[in-house]
């Protein structure tokens, strides 16, 4: 209750949580869509490219038209963390570029940051949490998003005592998902065009969750605030449900699937024929953990876990989450406990930028999501030695070569700016961690 314990004292001193919310997307309008109901949280200011659409976003989530009059709408990111009294800025525009800047203006203001775009805290979390350390801030993940979630289930474990085998979550895959593109993305969810776009559903955005890119985001992000590996070449997606969980997801050398023992993984909802996964964890997050004496292996079963079958292997699990719903744990924690939910530690795994077709000379790339790459979950080792291109820095930039399908661009392929800030960011970040 001490979270709780915090919230009662500001209510107590009319002192609510200012906040500052960076982006009214799906994510951002769950999160407004708690704010109505939440004592203790006010919403200063929301900043989008079109603040029109952040106005009517608020009144789709039941905003009352007093609340609404009361909040501060401008198009400009900066313009919204500068303001004295906020305390807490919601970084939920999706864009690395935007994420990386939005964090620096954060911690030069002295504010607090939460970022929802794993996009940035996977392409320069390292690099910001740092920053954010030295000046005293918070640097959070969201709570609500599976990698925050992931890492609670983590923690948890490590602080009773149990070796995490494996942690990650679930998702809908096929191998064939890797090529899909924002012409066929409506294909492989069975809607029509015509369905998604009623639904305002964003195709390079959806595509992202399909085609293995946002997996790899999630499990990079993961492993570097967990200090937990990732597999060399590429996440597994094995088919698995909740119940099969500790049978799968354990070391090879123990009748499981992983090539490493503390690693993350992604489990997939369909089998390889395309049949539903009985009791899947689509929506949902894991950690598979090993009981480090006999005792506690039987506590295991006494006790109604689900286990392997040699009774050493449990998985602790949530079947879902509700993302944008759940991000005022992380505002609180910040402003009252100065705290993250969850912050990048190391620099352990990487994301990086994967052909889907044969591309030629002078081809744009078009990023996350769209029909040239994917992203693909590798160990930042072997990323920095092959001077990888990370996904996060692959949209709107130029091939000087011609690249085969399923092959890793790198920084020599393309053409790019050394004075672009976000490049300029992360290329800092590479050249510190070759030398460390």
């Amino acid at each position: 209750m001490f979270l709780q314990n915090a919230i009662a004292k500001r209510i107590d001193d009319n002192d609510p949580v200012k906040v500052a919310l960076i982006g009214a997307g799906k994510f951002g309008s769950m999160f407004l869509s708690q704010v109505p109901s939440t004592i203790g949280i006010e919403v200063l200011v929301i900043a989008d490219l079109k603040p029109e659409n952040a106005i009517k976003a608020c009144k789709n989530v039941g905003w009352s038209d007093d609340l609404i009059n009361k909040t501060k709408f401008v198009d400009k990111g900066a313009d919204a963390i500068k303001l004295n009294e906020v305390e807490v800025v919601i970084e939920a525009t999706g864009f690395p570029a935007a994420g990386i800047e939005h964090a620096i203006q954060a911690f030069q203001n002295g504010k607090h940051i939460i970022m929802v775009n794993v996009e940035a805290d996977v392409l320069a979390g390292a690099a910001l949490a740092k920053e954010a350390n030295s000046v005293g801030v918070v640097y959070s993940m969201a709570y609500g998003d599976q990698p925050a979630l992931t890492a609670e289930i983590v923690e948890w474990a490590r602080a009773s005592g149990f070796n995490v085998t494996s942690a990650g979550k679930g998702t809908r895959y096929q191998p064939i998902y890797h090529k899909s593109s924002p012409d066929t993305v409506w294909d492989y969810y069975g809607l029509t065009h015509e369905e998604a776009r009623k639904a305002g559903m964003n195709p390079k955005m959806f595509n992202s969750f399909l085609d293995g890119t946002k997996s790899g985001l999630e499990m990079a992000a993961i492993a570097n605030a967990c200090d937990l590996e990732v597999p060399t070449n590429g996440l597994l997606f094995p088919p698995c449900g909740m119940d099969d969980l500790a049978n799968i997801l354990k070391p090879l050398e123990f009748g499981g699937l992983l090539e490493k023992n503390g690693q993350v993984e992604v489990v997939s909802s369909l089998e390889r024929d395309g049949r539903p996964v009985f009791r899947d964890l689509r929506w949902g997050v894991y950690a598979v953990l090993e009981a480090p004496n006999d005792y506690a292996a039987s506590c295991f079963k006494q006790y109604g876990m689900n286990t392997d079958d040699t009774g050493k292997y449990s998985a602790m699990y949530k079947p879902f989450h509700l993302i944008g719903m759940e991000l005022n744990i992380s505002v609180f924690s910040a402003a009252l406990l100065n705290q993250a939910t969850g912050q990048t530690k190391k620099f352990t795994g990487d994301v990086v930028s994967t052909t889907k077709k044969n591309l030629k000379k002078g081809e744009i790339l078009d990023g996350e999501g769209g029909a040239t790459v994917w992203g693909k979950l590798v160990p930042s080792k072997l990323s920095l030695s092959m001077e990888a291109l990370p996904i996060g820095l692959a949209h709107g930039i130029k091939l000087k070569n011609e690249i085969k399908e399923n092959k890793i661009i790198t920084w020599n392929d393309v053409d790019f700016s050394s004075n672009d800030p976000a490049i300029s960011y992360r290329r800092k970040m590479e050249k510190d961690f070759k030398k460390s």
